[in-house]
C-alpha cells in the first residue's frame, strides 16, 4: 500500500518539476534568447541537469514546450488581419502586433526570425505567417494598393532582418523605437507614392552604434554556446 501511495506523489513531483522547468526556461529564453545555456535554466528551476534532460531530451523539445501556447497569439493576430476589410490596414496591424512581441521577448524573436529544427509548433506558426502575408499582399495587389512586383519572399526577408534587430533597438532607443523603421519598410510596399509620417524619433549616431553593438557577432556554423 505504501508503495502504491508513493507513485502518485512521485508523479506529482515530476509534473511540478516539469512546470518549474518550463517557467524557468521561458524567463531565461526571454532574457537571453534560445541559445541560453540549459544548465542556467535547470539552476533557476531548482533542479539538476539530469532532471531537465529526463523531461526534455534536447533544446528543441524544451523550446516547443515553452512557446507552444504563446505562439498562438501570432496565429490569432494573423486571423484578425486576414479578416480585415482593407488588406493594407490588415498588413500594418499584423506586423505591428508581431513586432510588439519581438521587442520584448528575445526567445520569441529567435523563433520568429531564425530557423530551429525540431520545434513542431514553430513550423505551423511559420506556415501560418507566410500564408497571412501572402494573402494580404495578393489582395493588396489586386486592389492596386501594393506594388505589383513585390513578392512574399521579399517581405518575409525584410521583416525577419528588421525583426532580428528589434531587441537591440529597443534596448538602445526605447521599446517603441521599432515603429519608425517598420513604417519606413511598409511604405516601400505601397503602389502609390503616398506615405505616412514616420513615428518615433530618429536614431542618434550613438544609439545606432549601440544597436549594432547589441546585435553582436555571428557564431561560426557548427559551434554552440559555452
Amino acid at each position: 500500500m505504501a508503495d502504491d501511495a508513493a507513485v502518485p506523489v512521485r508523479r506529482r513531483d515530476a509534473q511540478r518539476n516539469r512546470e518549474l522547468l518550463v517557467e524557468a526556461a521561458h524567463e531565461v529564453f526571454t532574457e537571453q534568447g534560445l541559445e541560453a545555456p540549459l544548465d542556467v535554466i535547470a539552476r533557476r528551476a531548482g533542479v539538476g541537469n539530469a532532471t531537465l534532460y529526463r523531461h526534455f531530451p534536447n533544446r528543441a523539445a524544451l523550446v516547443d514546450a515553452v512557446f507552444r501556447d504563446p505562439l498562438t497569439g501570432t496565429v490569432a493576430a494573423g486571423e484578425q488581419a486576414r479578416a480585415a476589410a482593407d488588406p493594407w490596414e490588415g498588413l500594418v496591424g499584423y506586423t505591428e502586433a508581431v513586432f510588439a512581441v519581438l521587442a520584448t521577448d528575445r526567445g520569441t524573436n529567435d523563433l520568429m526570425t531564425t530557423h530551429l529544427e525540431g520545434v513542431e509548433s514553430l513550423h505551423a506558426v511559420h506556415a501560418h505567417n507566410r500564408a497571412t502575408v501572402e494573402l494580404l499582399l495578393r489582395r493588396g495587389r489586386d486592389e492596386g494598393t501594393i506594388r505589383a512586383d513585390v513578392t512574399t519572399e521579399d517581405v518575409l526577408f525584410a521583416l525577419a532582418a528588421l525583426g532580428r534587430a528589434v531587441p537591440s533597438l529597443a534596448t538602445a532607443a526605447g521599446p517603441e523605437a521599432w515603429r519608425r523603421p517598420l513604417a519606413l519598410l511598409l511604405d516601400g510596399l505601397r503602389a502609390s507614392p503616398a506615405v505616412t509620417s514616420l513615428p518615433s524619433p530618429a536614431l542618434t549616431a550613438d544609439e545606432l552604434g549601440d544597436v549594432l553593438q547589441g546585435l553582436g557577432p555571428h557564431r561560426p556554423p557548427g559551434t554552440s554556446p559555452g
